[in-house]
């Protein structure tokens, strides 16, 4: 038996390159690997990358998708149906939308897919494959197999993974929604033998909430420490209450920590479900105290709630300048499907699409839903004038140096290349054909 995994792309323009910071390993590919039985054959093709191979030899294709790749999926599946091949679709769309994915493949995986992949493996092989499988939440005890990204030219960064959920209940967050805002860690001895099988000097621990548990974090840096490795990840703001917690961090690596601050706007917070990002302090100060920890940040901030206009895009931006942020993101607000945010905003009518995902049209960094105080139009632009100002020339100039003083010299290179190639990007990003490969439809 043969099984051939598929990581869809977003979408491409024609004749350009995929994006570049869009190439991490997909990590979700190597624990489907691990999984597998060794006496079964498996090839991956990234269609990211690299051209799919429509017309392999292959007993099960097994797609993995999220909502932004559904509508490219889709397409993929169907070319292999039409040659009678089965085909087993998993990712976060699945969970969030199973009765719509139903239509277009053989299985559906919603859930984590620990607990059933064999299961299904087993069906396939007997005849009995089921149209759906509920995969459970929190388990995922098992280490990934990356062999299977052998020849892959991906970003060299290790994605090692520490843990899934977090237990808050932002509106807008498909994480959320996926695991009932619950929290769930994994073993640290997995974990510590991932870092030490890693094969790149950078490490980003894929964690939505890594100080969600304060307890099994401070644990983790602690076992963390003597591998002396520099690491980046994902928190929140909250940690810079906690003295002890940043020093924990620090020592035992790391360097960039994600936050999301979403907004700076009160009433914005609490329309998110977000009001603990104001509750915990004033903001400069707890920036203040991640940075004199020795820890750049990476800061991402939303647009699009009911407070926002052109004002408060422009007051995230000149925060994000005077702190010197390592980096920052300047997004609008996306309506996944099934979150608090797609039920309120299709309650009020106020969507453009009512599947913006399997909009023929559709362009990554347009809006797909109408903002109170300001035209989707507008606020895309602005979104992209905002990332383009904090990429200039003197502004990352600023920041390289304030960088320089926080985070040690093994991370002023990959603050330069990192932070160049994100300014290089903005303008690729923006209209990408959401499930779209262009080099692949006639001219």
């Amino acid at each position: 038996m043969k099984i051939t995994f598929i990581l869809p792309a977003i979408g491409k323009k024609q004749g350009q390159k995929y994006i570049g910071t869009w190439k991490m390993e997909p990590l979700t590919i190597a624990m489907l690997k691990a999984l597998t039985p060794p006496d079964i054959e498996t090839e991956l093709f990234d269609d990211r990358i690299e051209l799919i191979d429509y017309n392999t030899k292959t007993d099960l294709v097994c797609i993995t998708v999220e909502t932004y790749t559904a509508r490219r999926s889709y397409k993929i599946a169907a070319k292999f149906r039409e040659r009678g091949i089965a085909v087993v679709m998993g990712g976060y769309h699945a969970t969030l939308c199973p009765e719509e994915m139903e239509q277009y493949c053989d299985s559906v995986i919603a859930g984590n897919a620990e607990t059933v992949w064999c299961r299904m493996l087993s069906d396939f092989q007997n005849g009995s494959l089921n149209k759906l499988y509920h995969g459970g939440i929190g388990e995922y005890d098992i280490q990934p197999d990356k062999s299977i990204f052998k020849g892959k030219k991906y970003l060299p960064v290790s994605l090692v993974e520490t843990g899934r959920g977090c237990c808050h209940s932002c509106e807008f967050c498909a994480i959320s929604k996926y695991y009932c805002s619950k929290y769930y860690s994994r073993k640290h001895s997995l974990i510590i033998d991932d870092l030490k099988n890693s094969q790149h000097k950078y490490t980003f621990l894929v964690d939505d909430n890594l100080v969600a548990d304060r307890n099994n974090a401070m644990t983790l840096f602690e076992e963390i420490t003597p591998l002396k490795i520099k690491w980046a990840g994902q928190g929140t703001l909250s940690m810079a209450k906690d003295e002890k917690l940043l020093e924990a961090m620090k020592k035992s690596g790391c360097e960039i920590i994600l936050i999301g601050f979403e907004s700076l706007n009160k009433e914005n917070l609490n329309q998110m479900n977000k009001s603990f990002n104001y509750a915990i302090g004033e903001r400069d100060e707890l920036v203040k105290r991640i940075h004199d920890a020795g820890i750049g940040i990476y800061a991402t901030f939303v647009f699009g709630y009911d407070h926002d206009d052109e004002g408060t895009v422009y007051q995230a931006l000149e925060f994000a300048k005077k702190h010197n942020f390592y980096t920052a993101a300047f997004n609008h607000l996306l309506p996944f499907p099934n979150t608090a945010l797609y039920d309120r905003l299709k309650a009020d009518d106020r969507l453009i699409y009512d599947k913006w995902w399997l909009e023929k049209g559709y362009n990554y960094g347009e809006l797909a839903f109408y903002p109170k105080r300001i035209s989707p139009e507008k606020l895309s632009m602005l979104c992209r004038d905002a990332r383009k100002e904090f990429s200039s020339p003197k502004t990352v100039l600023n920041r390289g140096f304030a960088s320089l003083g926080r985070t040690s010299p093994l991370m002023w290179g990959l603050f330069w290349t990192m932070n160049l190639r994100l300014g290089e990007e903005i303008d690729e990003k923006m209209n990408v054909p959401i499930g779209e490969n262009l080099d692949e439809l006639p001219k």
